[in-house]
């Protein structure tokens, strides 16, 4: 690694202080030099410079899929996640007739596995380079100009990647942070070749369904594996029969220690999101407008999906992912809004940063840039509030299926006839097969009386905007702002050829002039919108120029107030590695009844209804009776472990991140939070916060006894060995 981590004992730009905790923290892997007495008196066996080594034993065997976490379990290219992480593959190979999603998976032979899609990816971590040097070089360089400060940032980001990925094994990614003090660029190996190596039955991977998400007791096999394929020569290529499985240098070993409470416990994985930075008047309106918009409109679309497919399994089937991550998101919503009035956390965050005001007023004039920056992203705010509701109606309306796709493809032929270091992130040519390949699984995601009914909602949505929020170019296309104008244009759009996979693959290869020319009705909707869209798209890249001076600046002065008063500070999360920890723990509810540690496998069989989503397998609940527990109870609980809650800080994204024990071995896998913490993503609460992970004696007890995998289970016995 061109990277030293151990060399780093305060990161620049995080105004780290000497003093941390174990449960909070999601921590960068260049502050680990910070936190290795924190680490050890948590209870870690290993010598903590082991972790610094990203590429070594056990983090090298840590990967992303993009959005979730997962980890090689076998030196033949295993790789253990979530079963929901894993969901979107599992329903592409689904249909009414093979239920997947219901029924399970699990392939007997290398040979038998099914390809996870042609977007499916698996990131191997090869370096991480400090680039904050340079990029504030660039902004430095743009001048007073807030256009030219976020393009010199893109053009200077566009650079470093090609540079990183001369060699077209690799994939890299550039990232901000704490508000743009520091950028890192992470190389990873692209895994091309993803396949589907078991699954659980539906009614193990998401036991309790939507009822149990983010709740405890949970009892839910939230676990499956995938198999990562290169080629021959062991460099990424594309899905092949000819692909064998990677190697990796690296790979977990299942723990070798019963896991019990007050055990310390580790993950190593790629959180989404937090806000625990964000201005207060950004936390108001998140609390105020975002979330509970955004909530309300996956409840709609939820409901439209449900009504549909009461007599159309092909939809219930084809709209699964989306309902799983819908579901999610809206009662991870309505959840954080609970915490947010019950644990009174406007009132925190005004009087966090009413001190930080205080203390910079208090230095004088060297506080007042930090202040002047405060103001003016207080007025760089109100700017995008202002057309919120419609940038969000339209931006859910272009994400419908033909609509999106249209949108999509014009927007690439438009860049394509730029240079591809000139084009628009996400239109260059490194990004060609991600959308060729969305082009190619939308077959299995589409319904087209389905999406007419999405058409319809985010329409009706936008024709009740107060016509000064409206586009006059969306308004000519509509045609009127009534019911009536609406619905004669879904039935325009009724006339699209884009639900073709042959009409998608046609246009992906067209050029704007043939767009310009098409009499489909999606395409002339795309080509109508589309300058009013990137008008849009230039006024953010002016809002984002100047936040790329401002938003350091106050990110550094809460930094350095934190500092003066010996806190410690980390980043937000922002997709990238992170290292959390700490220990097995119970807690007590907000009803004062003390929850354990762990759930264990007669819990299922209480649960059991017969109904989804509380119908285990027969042979599960026969397996229970029988007290056939395989070896794998611990004899603390007398029976076999489900779920277990610890106290790490996690959030989206460290979905399918492996638990490791104080040996680095693995005890688990990460896949929730409980209720009453999930508001920690804006204000982390230390005595309520719990990470709920599947214990790998369940998964290894479903694999033996209730959805047999005898060759997995064999191949995890030998790689642990």
């Amino acid at each position: 690694m061109r990277l030293n981590l151990l060399a780093f004992s305060i990161v620049a730009g995080l105004g780290l202080a000497h003093t941390a905790q174990a449960a909070e923290g999601m921590w960068v892997p260049q502050q680990l030099p910070e936190i290795a007495g924190p680490l050890k008196k948590a209870g870690l066996k290993l010598d903590p410079q082991q972790l610094a080594n990203l590429t070594g034993d056990p983090m090298g065997a840590v990967v992303a899929l993009g959005g979730c976490t997962a980890s090689f379990v076998s030196p033949q290219g295993l790789v253990v996640t979530n079963h929901h992480c894993a969901y979107g593959a599992i329903q592409l190979n689904s249909t009414a007739e093979k239920n997947l999603i219901k029924d399970g998976f699990n392939a007997p032979t290398f040979k038998d596995e099914l390809s996870a899609g042609p977007n499916a990816r698996v990131y191997v971590l090869d370096d991480i380079t400090d680039v904050t040097a340079q990029v504030k070089a660039a902004i430095a360089g743009a001048g007073s100009d807030p256009l030219k400060r976020t393009e010199a940032v893109e053009t200077l980001e566009k650079k470093l990647i090609a540079e990183c990925e001369a060699d077209d094994a690799y994939s890299c990614t550039f990232y901000s942070f704490s508000g743009g003090n520091t950028y890192r660029l992470f190389k990873n190996m692209e895994i091309k070749d993803v396949r589907l190596a078991y699954a659980p039955p539906g009614s193990v991977g998401k036991f309790g369904g939507d009822i149990d998400n983010w709740m405890w007791p949970r009892h839910t096999g939230d676990f499956a594996f995938y198999r990562a394929y290169v080629g021959k020569d062991g460099k990424p290529a594309a899905f092949s029969a000819d692909n064998v499985p990677y190697q990796p240098k690296h790979w977990l070993k299942l723990a070798n220690q019963p896991l019990g409470e007050g055990d310390f416990v580790m993950v190593a994985g790629y959180p989404g999101r937090t806000d625990r930075y964000a201005l207060v008047s950004e936390f108001e309106n998140t609390a105020n407008w975002s979330y509970p918009t955004v909530a309300k409109a996956y409840k709609d679309q939820i409901a439209l999906v449900e009504a549909a497919s009461k007599d159309n399994q092909d939809i219930a089937v084809k709209y699964a992912a989306s309902m799983a991550g819908w579901n999610n998101t809206s009662k991870n919503f309505d959840g954080q809004l609970d915490g947010f009035k019950r644990n009174n956390v406007l009132a925190h965050k005004q009087k966090e940063e009413a001190a930080v005001l205080e203390w910079l007023r208090g230095q004088g004039d060297a506080g007042k840039p930090a202040l002047d920056a405060w103001t003016h992203l207080q007025s760089l705010g109100e700017q995008s509030r202002k057309t919120q509701a419609r940038d969000m109606d339209l931006g859910m309306l272009n994400r419908t299926g033909t609509l999106g796709t249209a949108v999509r493809l014009y927007r690439l032929a438009i860049e394509k006839a730029k240079p591809d270091a000139q084009r628009e992130e996400g239109y260059q040519e490194r990004d060609l097969p991600a959308i060729e390949g969305g082009l190619k699984q939308m077959d299995r995601r589409y319904v087209a009386a389905m999406d007419r009914q999405f058409q319809n909602y985010w329409l009706q949505q936008y024709v009740q905007l107060p016509a000064a929020e409206r586009l006059p170019a969306f308004d000519k296309w509509l045609g009127g702002d009534d019911k009536a104008a609406v619905d004669a244009a879904v039935a325009r759009l009724d006339g699209t050829k884009l639900g073709s996979l042959e009409e998608r693959m046609k246009w992906f290869k067209a050029d704007k002039a043939a767009f310009e020319a098409s009499k489909d009705p999606a395409i002339q909707y795309a080509v109508a919108v589309m300058p009013a869209l990137l008008d849009i798209e230039h006024q953010r890249k002016v809002r984002m120029g100047e936040e790329l001076v401002a938003r350091p600046l106050f990110l550094q002065a809460i930094a350095d107030y934190k500092k003066s008063k010996n806190e410690f500070i980390y980043p937000d999360a922002n997709l990238s590695l992170r290292i959390t920890f700490g220990n097995v723990k119970g807690y007590t509810g907000l009803d004062g009844k003390v929850q354990p540690a762990f759930t264990d496998v007669e819990g299922v069989v209480a649960k059991e209804t017969g109904k989804d989503p509380f119908d285990s397998p027969k042979e599960l609940i026969e397996a229970v009776k029988a007290k056939r527990y395989g070896g794998f109870e611990d004899k603390r609980l007398g029976t076999v472990p489900v779920d277990f809650l610890s106290d790490l800080d996690i959030t989206g994204g460290n979905s399918g991140s492996p638990v490791l024990d104080a040996h680095g071995r693995l005890v688990g896998l990460a896949f929730d939070g409980i209720w009453e913490s999930v508001a920690s993503n804006w204000v982390f609460d230390p005595v309520m916060t719990r990470m709920i992970s599947v214990d790998q004696r369940y998964m290894r007890w479903i694999m033996q006894e209730v959805a047999p995998a005898p060759q997995l289970l064999k191949e995890l016995d030998a790689a642990s060995k």
